[in-house]
């Protein structure tokens, strides 16, 4: 009945759409249900296909349309045009508009995002007035390839690898994404059958427009290669969704384990008991930590934070620190770690040991190496290099951090406390507390590695010159 103006071809599409409608339980629990209509070919398709099944899905369907206000009348028409096709057919409708490029200047935010917020504001208030459980948007199978590759391309990992979700909890019900099986051709086949008049909107037409890119670019090679080519895809997305289900609740049970201190923007771990955990257990055990933590995690927020960390709770050095996005501070000392919006107070990380010469050593902030030569060095200069004759250095060497009072010799200058030398280097408060410092064998400061050097150079003979480097880490990105 439903499919009666229809070819053999088409009743093939729509039977996928209302089996993965069935195999993913999108509307098993619905009774009302919101659909997000921009008007375009996507939307208004699943505007009707939904309402033309209401009374086989038992659901009231409800129209939500937002107007941007970022094209000016041509987006004021768009939402009137949307607000005629529910009129004409009795579909009840809720149109809305925010001033986006405002809220973006309020909020400091990327269009974008500011555009995303406030459109899902909105869909929230209209599920409320109408008592909706379900919001169902029009993404479809191109879509997700898109995406896929999109994230695979920035170098995604985890959950963000499988795209976009079927399903996903959203306000007090969830969203669902009905058309993720079927590709945007067939869905514009749909609106040319169903004698649907769509609008268009030229900005999916630029290629200044990553995404849009990959749509006129990748996906016809794919789709050359395999026409089903997004089945694949759904595959493989459900597959990875599926994948990470399980070994994110493995690590949350490990995690438990390890945890000594949970607190409301705080966690302290145990670096032994962490390090013991598989690489994969450990890789998401740091991601439910930073979701704990931030609860919205920061845009700048990357997977090189997450690198920092494993690599400093993997160090054989006891001692370290990193900053991340929005001021939440990462500190360890010995077998404890902890992750905290406040810098830890009252903790001075301590460390000393000998440098061997020739050798390299790790320090809290970066490397040492030293190395020993016959001739004197003509042409190594920096802050990062300090060489002197053995003639005029007592060994043997020893690394430090720094100590109350601590002060140091400079040729030509005189002495000056260390703590002033941080300030005039604009060196951070807990970069000071675990900076390097280098001293001879009767306890003499004779280089601040990346800053100060006594400069002294011997006017004797020497038949050896110590060469020290200093490369500072980049932890802080």
């Amino acid at each position: 009945m439903i499919l009666r103006r229809i070819g053999v071809k088409e009743r093939v599409r729509l039977q996928q759409v209302e089996n993965f409608i069935k195999k993913h339980q999108l509307l098993s629990s619905a009774k009302t249900v919101v659909v997000g209509v921009s008007g375009g070919p996507d939307s208004l398709a699943l505007l009707h296909f939904l309402w033309k099944r209401s009374a086989v899905y038992s659901i009231e369907v409800i129209a939500a349309s937002f107007d941007h206000k970022l094209r000016g009348e041509e987006s004021a028409r768009e939402l009137a045009n949307t607000a005629k096709f529910c009129t004409e057919r009795n579909i009840p409708f809720e149109g809305g508009e925010a001033d986006v490029a405002e809220y973006q200047k309020e909020n400091h935010l990327s269009l974008q995002t500011a555009a995303r917020t406030c459109r899902y504001d909105f869909f929230e208030r209209v599920m409320k007035k109408h008592g909706a459980n379900v919001l169902a948007l029009a993404h479809h199978g191109d879509d997700q390839i898109e995406t896929m590759l999109m994230r695979m391309t920035r170098g995604s990992e985890g959950y963000s690898l499988a795209g976009i979700p079927v399903k996903r909890p959203f306000a007090e019900g969830e969203i669902i994404r009905p058309f993720l099986g079927i590709t945007k051709a067939e869905i514009e086949h749909y609106c040319k059958v169903e004698n649907l008049y769509p609008v268009y909107d030229p900005s999916n037409e630029s290629e200044k427009y990553v995404r849009n890119r990959f749509r006129k670019k990748v996906l016809p090679f794919l789709k050359q290669e395999n026409p089903n080519v997004h089945e694949r895809f759904q595959h493989l997305s459900e597959t990875i969704t599926e994948d990470e289900a399980y070994i994110l609740h493995q690590a949350e049970i490990e995690l438990e384990k390890v945890l000594i201190v949970k607190t409301e923007g705080k966690i302290e771990l145990s670096v032994s008991a962490f390090n013991k955990m598989p690489i994969p257990l450990q890789k998401r055990g740091i991601t439910l930590i930073l979701n704990y933590l931030y609860k919205l995690n920061p845009s700048s927020l990357s997977s090189v934070h997450k690198e920092n960390f494993l690599s400093l709770l993997g160090s054989e050095h006891p001692s370290g620190f990193l900053h991340f996005p929005s001021g939440l501070f990462v500190s360890r000392t010995y077998d404890r770690c902890t992750l905290s919006f406040e810098p830890v107070k009252n903790e001075e990380p301590s460390y000393e040991f000998s440098m061997d010469l020739p050798g390299i050593a790790k320090v809290p902030i970066g490397i040492l190496t030293a190395e020993i030569t016959d001739c004197e060095p003509a042409s190594i200069r920096g802050k990062d290099v300090y060489v002197f004759s053995t003639n005029d250095v007592s060994l043997p060497l020893r690394v430090r951090n720094r100590r109350p009072g601590d002060r140091m010799a400079i040729a030509g200058v005189g002495t000056r406390k260390l703590k002033d030398i941080f300030i005039d280097a604009k060196v951070a408060q807990e970069e000071r507390k675990v900076w390097p410092v280098v001293v001879n064998a009767n306890g003499e400061i004779i280089w601040l590695p990346g800053l100060k050097h006594t400069g002294r150079k011997s006017l004797n003979h020497s038949e050896q010159w110590v060469i020290l480097r200093f490369q500072k880490n980049r932890h802080d990105v």
